[in-house]
């Protein structure tokens, strides 16, 4: 040993003056290990938002620059380009976003909400933001129109006005059209709301307005009133031209269309119920729902597309949402999954006055997004290239790697693209625009999410993308229950009995093992070839609580032996097969699920190798699984509740250790508790357990009220004194360490975290590798408690003497269903698991240290010696729900989430204070659920059931995210206008063109009252935009588009000057040729 210096230890000391981190007596001389990572290093911002935009309200696209913009019920606006490039912004006031409309390839888009502000976002910067903002006071928004390459927005109101606002300066123009004006004496009632407004597509001068009621103004914005008026006895839905704009359609509350010519207001040219019965005595076909909203685009080559959502028969009962396609004669009803809120047809062009040749339909769904190819025969819709399916069951775990294995996404991305449907559109996916950042990271990183209905996903997030590489259905693994009456009465959750409650996952032997609700753990192997499993591997574990249970019949005394080689087990618990309820109907011996019988064809990927299920003892259910944890070196698996833990040796098939928690505690151990409760009287077979999992009480009262899904109450069968004596276990780590201060070397270990603070020590005694592994048994045996801690035990780890993180030891993946005279087969005898811990023939000064991290406090303890060498209080008036020892830079630190919402970070060993961030509060229980730390600075939590938010905690992420960011505005020419056409252009029937700024503008029409609304700058005004942008980067960036766009249209001028000039030479040369030829003839000669 190294002699003690107290000089050292004082200096040591001395040196670390913060007050909370508190250096023990007795501490290795600190400045041995000098901590590289500083404040300076971490800085906390999002980074992207991944999923489907939760409760989406509005949807907008623009067709020059292709990118789709979704509003929600927030005030949150998502923005897709081509796959990859995706942006999330969000509205102050979180109000719903009721309409979007983009200003088509200016690199801007209007957003209207329902607290009646307008907002001016500009997209030309990576993290768009608002230029300005409308806040209206005395009239509520209905809908929202911006003309195509028009700087004036018409915006109609709920009392039937129609108002004016300079998108440029986002001011109100005194042009107003009344609604007393607009339909004068054709109505004696007021006529509801504006529910539509949009230009003739021929004539910018006239105006089409649809009110509520049923009244349709065609309204001549020169003259100011109106040419036409259109009755109908139903409230309209919405408004479409027909290109022309000769023609206009009206969709209908009864579930008819009517086709309306311009100059024919008193009645429509045709009236269409197309999901009406239609009664063969000529009566008007009965009612159907509300066709809410319809479009009319027109094809050079053939017939219209009318194309409208709603409108389905009233006895139609059950039958799902559906978008229906009439083109010409054919009438295609497409299905939807879920209900539609809003569809666009995308267009060949941008101008409204040209054949629209549309090719393809976004439709908005509450839970997802479709997009149907019109082009191909039966309307296959696209394979979506976004990450939107998160949440195709709830999400109810998640865990996040960065810095895996190399060949780990490759490896699931092979067994993965096996399981892709087929039958989707051979075209590429129509929402194009953006192009992807220049980041450089490259580091590969997995996000792995457990769902409600027991499937796992495997997801690719590197550089900021996320792509789904692989499902896996662990509940194939058990029998299906048909109908509710056959659901057995063991199962202990009233809903998805087979959703994931933990994983652990070693990436390197891509060994995984799941946890479910119904007290079962199953452990998976990755193979790349497909095999059939006649029989699925079960084990059965009793796991019990009460010490003096073995009186009973019932604990375990006369049941058939164990399979537990351990000399450790202190009673055969453990059984293989499955006895049924015994004669006094207690059901005892029993598991919640039943495991298959019959064969099991397991594709590539992961295969079963073992379940593992908690029986129901004297008619108790088993708790649920509280922690679990999977080393692939030593072919162990652990998992621990309320009542124990269990030890279970995956390659023997064995349970090795299964004991309460009380006896963990050695006999003479310091921290034992004593039962404090009465043995439980037994219950009658049809009690169930409160589903809680233990969370400390300040969390409570908010919490049980919210989303959890495990939260089920039942009549619970224990005492409440009961409840607080029971200590569950909490965490696990298994690690090469000191178990005993007398300990000459290391032994392989299992560290035991415990809901009362409590670290105990388990050693594990690994018989020889290859063959013998599997023949002689691992000895297991507790070593009493190591430490105590405020709080329950979330996290440990392992510092060597160096300060660098120990990982586990692990195995490196082979193929397991190798060929049994293969080389691989040869390869499997021989392979060496890789120890990563320092050998056993080190000075014993070199020692480790441990990391332990509670709710409450940290502590770092010195190994051999036990010696607390450094504690800190993370936090006294909160708990921290999540954990994690993660690599950042240089250097190591643990990075907290408490319930508060803080996110904080400690340096390791000394445990400084490096960041402390307010950053969320906990609103639910799925943030505490989903939130997880990883390396390099990396985080996510689900932000909402269907979309997953990453942040980042470090310095170097954050500055580097500009370059990582997709641009979603990127320099596109404006395609030509539609050509008049010579005799068009003669007569004056093509399209005519208004000067708006005469008619709108301040010398025109006025000022607008300035009590009707507020103007607001954004954040992303000039300064704003040049803080938003990378500083002065963005604007040299953005000059140089500008120049290219100026030097684009300047030669285009270039080239058609000479090209007019070379053709105004050659007609000269041809007039004076023409001239001389005729010089001196005279007029009878020609």
């Amino acid at each position: 040993m190294k002699k003690f210096n107290i000089r050292k230890v004082l200096d040591g000391l001395t040196a670390v003056s913060s007050p909370s981190p508190s250096p023990q007596l007795g501490a290795k001389e600190n400045e041995l290990i000098p901590e590289t990572l500083q404040s300076e290093h971490f800085q906390l911002c999002k980074t992207v938002r991944h999923g489907f935009p939760y409760q989406p309200s509005s949807m907008a696209f623009d067709p020059v620059q292709k990118i789709l913009a979704i509003g929600t019920q927030n005030g949150a606006l998502r923005l897709f380009g081509r796959p990859g490039v995706e942006c999330y912004c969000q509205h102050e006031s979180g109000a719903a976003v009721i309409q979007l409309q983009f200003l088509i390839n200016e690199g801007a888009l209007v957003s209207a909400l329902s607290d009646d502000s307008i907002h001016l976002w500009n997209l030309r910067q990576k993290r768009p933001a608002v230029l300005h903002s409308l806040k209206f006071s005395k009239e509520r928004i209905t809908f929202c129109h911006l003309p195509f390459q028009s700087k004036w927005l018409y915006i109609g109101s709920e009392r039937g006005n129609i108002h004016i606002v300079n998108v440029e300066s986002f001011t109100l123009s005194g042009y107003t059209i009344m609604w007393n004006k607009a339909i004068e004496l054709s109505s004696k009632a007021h006529p509801g709301p504006v529910v539509h407004i949009s230009d003739n597509p021929m004539d910018e001068g006239k105006l089409i307005i649809g009110f509520e009621s049923g009244i349709v103004v065609l309204w001549d914005l020169k003259s100011k009133r109106a040419d036409y008026r259109y009755t109908y006895d139903e409230a309209i839905h919405s408004v479409a031209w027909h290109h022309e704009g000769k023609q206009f359609i009206c969709s209908h509350s009864d579930g008819t269309l009517t086709i309306w010519n311009i100059k024919s207001p008193a009645k429509p040219a045709q009236t269409i119920t197309p999901h009406g019965k239609q009664p063969k005595d000529g009566k008007k076909p009965e009612p159907c729902k509300p066709i809410l909203k319809v479009e009319y685009k027109t094809t050079r080559a053939g017939d219209p597309f009318m194309i409208f959502s709603g409108g389905l028969s009233y006895d139609t009962v059950g039958r799902r949402p559906c978008l229906t396609v009439m083109h010409g004669k054919s009438t295609a009803v497409l299905e939807m999954d879920y209900s539609i809120v809003d569809f666009l047809t995308l267009c060949e062009t941008p101008y409204p006055n040209d054949f629209q040749e549309p090719y393809a339909v976004v439709v908005l769904l509450e839970k997802d997004l479709v997009v149907i190819d019109l082009a191909q025969n039966g309307y296959p819709i696209f394979e979506n290239p976004y990450p939107m399916m998160i949440h195709e069951s709830p999400v109810t775990c998640c865990e996040y790697l960065a810095d895996c294995p190399v060949d780990l996404i490759p490896a699931l991305y092979s067994v993965g693209s096996r399981q892709k449907r087929q039958g989707y559109s051979k075209k590429e996916w129509p929402i194009s625009g953006g192009n992807w950042g220049l980041g450089t990271q490259s580091y590969p990183e997995i996000i792995i999410t457990g769902h409600a209905d027991g499937s796992v996903k495997f997801w690719d997030a590197s550089a900021i993308m996320l792509q789904v590489l692989y499902k896996l259905k662990t509940a194939k693994v058990f029998e299906k229950v048909r109908c509710k009456e056959e659901k057995p009465s063991t199962e202990i959750v009233d809903e998805d009995p087979f959703a994931i409650q933990l994983m652990s996952w070693c990436p390197e032997s891509r060994m995984l093992c799941v946890a479910g609700v119904s007290a079962h753990v199953i452990i998976y192997r990755f193979s790349k070839q497909e095999i059939t499993t006649e029989v699925v591997q079960l084990l059965e574990v009793r796991l019990q609580y009460e010490l003096n249970d073995l009186e009973s019949p019932e604990g375990g005394g006369d049941q058939t032996p164990g399979t537990s080689p351990s000399p450790q087990t202190t009673a055969p618990q453990t059984h293989t097969s499955t006895s049924s309820n015994s004669s006094d109907g207690i059901r005892d011996n029993i598991p919640c699920l039943k495991v298959r019988s019959s064969p099991l064809k397991q594709s590539s990927g992961y295969q079963v190798e073992l379940v593992v299920q908690l029986v129901w003892v004297s008619g108790e259910p088993p708790q649920q699984i509280s922690s679990l944890a999977i080393n692939s070196c030593y072919g162990l698996v652990v998992f621990g509740n309320s009542n124990g833990l269990a030890v279970v040796d995956y390659l023997q098939k064995t349970v090795l250790l299964n004991l309460g928690i009380m006896e963990l505690y050695s006999s003479n151990d310091p921290y034992q508790r004593q039962l404090r409760s009465p043995r439980k009287s037994r219950q009658p077979s049809g009690a169930k357990m409160s589903r809680k999992l233990s969370l400390p009480t300040e969390l409570k009262p908010d919490l049980d009220n919210r989303d959890n899904s495990f939260s089920r109450s039942r009549s619970s069968s224990v005492t409440s004194i009961d409840k607080e004596a029971r200590e569950a276990v909490t965490s696990f780590h298994f690690c090469e360490t000191y178990n005993r201060k007398a300990d000459g070397g290391l032994t392989s270990s299992l560290w035991v975290g415990t809901s009362l603070g409590t670290v105990l020590a388990i050693s594990l005694s690994m018989p020889p590798g290859g063959e013998q592994r599997l023949l002689q048994p691992v000895i297991v045996s507790p070593c009493g408690t190591l430490v105590r801690l405020k709080g329950s035990i979330l996290r440990m780890a392992f510092l060597d003497s160096t300060g660098s993180l120990l990982p586990s030891a692990f195995e490196p993946w082979y193929e397991p269903n190798a060929p049994a005279n293969g080389e691989e087969r040869d390869k499997v005898r021989k392979r060496r698991p890789v120890s990563v811990s320092p050998s056993t023939s080190q000075e014993l000064n070199e020692n480790q240290y441990a990391v332990v991290c509670s709710e409450k406090q940290a502590k770092v303890i010195s190994l051999p010696s036990q010696t607390c060498v450094f504690k800190h209080n993370i936090t006294e008036t909160s708990f921290v729900l999540r954990a994690d020892v993660v690599q950042i830079n240089t250097g190591i630190c643990v990075a907290c989430f408490c319930a508060n919402g803080h996110i904080m970070t400690l340096s390791l060993p000394g445990l400084r204070p490096l960041l402390d961030v307010n950053y969320l509060p906990l609103t639910d229980m799925r943030i505490a659920r989903t939130f997880c730390f990883t390396n390099l600075g990396q985080a996510l939590y689900l932000t909402s059931p269907t979309e997953i938010q990453r942040i980042t905690y470090s310095q170097e992420v954050c500055e580097n995210l500009q370059e990582t960011l997709g641009e979603l505005f990127t320099p596109v020419e404006t395609p030509e206008a539609p050509n008049r056409g010579f005799f068009k252009g003669l007569f004056g029937g093509g399209a005519q063109s208004l000067d708006r700024e005469d008619l709108f503008g301040e010398s025109g029409a006025g000022k607008a009252p300035r009590s009707l609304a507020q103007h607001i700058p954004g954040p992303g005004g000039i300064e704003g935009m040049k803080g938003a942008a990378s500083g002065i980067v963005g604007d040299l960036a953005r000059a140089r588009i500008a120049l290219d766009e100026r030097g684009q249209k300047l030669s285009d001028v270039e080239e058609r000057t000479a090209a007019m000039m070379a053709s105004a030479d050659s007609f000269s040369k041809h007039a004076h040729e023409m001239m001389l030829k005729c010089k001196d003839k005279k007029w009878y000669q020609f």
